[in-house]
């Protein structure tokens, strides 16, 4: 997937941040939800990914959990999450449902959001094979006409956040799809050179799944990388969307992460969740545990690991149980917003 990252020259700052002493109390475990043991820590997220020497640590949110006050409290916290992206409200179906009309009503209220916050905002995304409005997928365009409506949907939407998002993310493989099939591989130039034009600071990410190990679909996008870049094509870094499976996390990822910034371009974890088959059990969460903690320490490894977002921070709003019949707990937080073993995890990987 093209994944188009905006930092920009006003970026929307952070606020100070609290000084944060010990990471970790002692004592007894605490007891959360079902009698498992939950974090010991009493970190905040963003703030230790900061004293590590990231730029962030951030969560997806979505526009419907924005009603949900408990939540919210969690989210607006921004030493927890210095960085948000909205899940579903900048993708095409949501911002330009019919061909010329654009809306960005559900996109603004989390870019102000964010802005209030003193949050970073990664925008999600430009070009995806899913959640296309049907003006797309149906409109059987011949090849120039499908060039531009490409370039127009994405230099509009990334003006539009310029100035206000770190990251603009534009997402599609190669597949058999609306794009593929009429443009071949050229509509991520058109999507790449079309970001740039519209936001010259704009960071512009390749962002796919199952790409966290070393493997073929891996050596096809650094093959991919070096022609963007022996084009010309404006590539500043790799997302790794990391939707993991407890006790699979890839033994080479930290290698692999190594290879592609050897490309010269960053790399960031960007919608990291590690689903397990329910249900959940004491040695599930200890194992999620250990998974967030080698992710985190993966990306610590990788100088050019700029950050990590989690596919939102809770349970109650994962996206997985929808996805993967069977399966679920993904987040760091359980679904009464109560921190998991794994919130541990990742407070470890980043100061062990």
């Amino acid at each position: 997937m093209v994944q188009l990252i905006s930092t920009l020259v006003t970026l929307v700052s952070v606020a100070p941040l609290a000084v944060w002493a010990s990471p970790l109390v002692q004592g007894a475990t605490p007891t959360i939800s079902g009698g498992f043991p939950g974090a010991t820590s009493t970190a905040k997220l963003h703030t230790v990914a900061k004293a590590a020497g990231k730029l962030y640590f951030g969560t997806a949110t979505d526009n419907p959990e924005l009603t949900d006050t408990a939540y919210t409290a969690i989210l607006d916290d921004n030493t927890m999450f210095g960085q948000i992206t909205p899940a579903n409200s900048m993708k095409w179906d949501a911002t330009e449902p019919n061909r010329g009309q654009f809306t960005f009503a559900g996109g603004d209220v989390i870019s102000g959001l964010a802005e209030s916050n003193g949050q970073l905002l990664r925008g999600h995304n430009c070009v995806w094979h899913q959640q296309l409005p049907d003006w797309v997928t149906a409109g059987n365009f011949d090849a120039t006409t499908l060039a531009s409506i490409v370039t127009t949907h994405c230099s509009t939407l990334v003006q539009h956040y310029a100035g206000k998002v770190y990251a603009l993310n534009d997402d599609g493989t190669f597949r058999q799809d609306v794009f593929f099939d009429t443009l071949n591989s050229s509509y991520i130039p058109l999507a790449f050179n079309a970001a740039r034009s519209a936001d010259p600071n704009a960071k512009l990410y390749y962002n796919d799944f199952n790409i966290e190990g070393s493997g073929a679909k891996s050596s096809a996008l650094q093959t991919l990388v070096q022609s963007l870049q022996a084009s010309k094509t404006p590539i500043d870094g790799i997302g790794l969307q990391s939707h993991l499976i407890v006790g699979e996390v890839p033994g080479d990822m930290q290698q692999n992460m190594q290879t592609l910034a050897n490309l010269g371009v960053d790399v960031a974890i960007t919608e990291l969740d590690v689903r397990m088959t329910l249900p959940v059990t004491t040695a599930l969460l200890e194992q999620q545990k250990a998974d967030y903690k080698t992710v985190i320490e993966a990306c610590m490894a990788v100088s050019r690991c700029v950050g990590v977002t989690v596919w939102d921070f809770t349970d109650k709003f994962s996206w997985v149980p929808g996805t993967f019949a069977g399966q679920g707990a993904a987040c760091p937080w359980n679904e009464e917003l109560q921190r998991k073993p794994s919130f541990d995890g990742i407070v470890s990987g980043f100061t062990s």
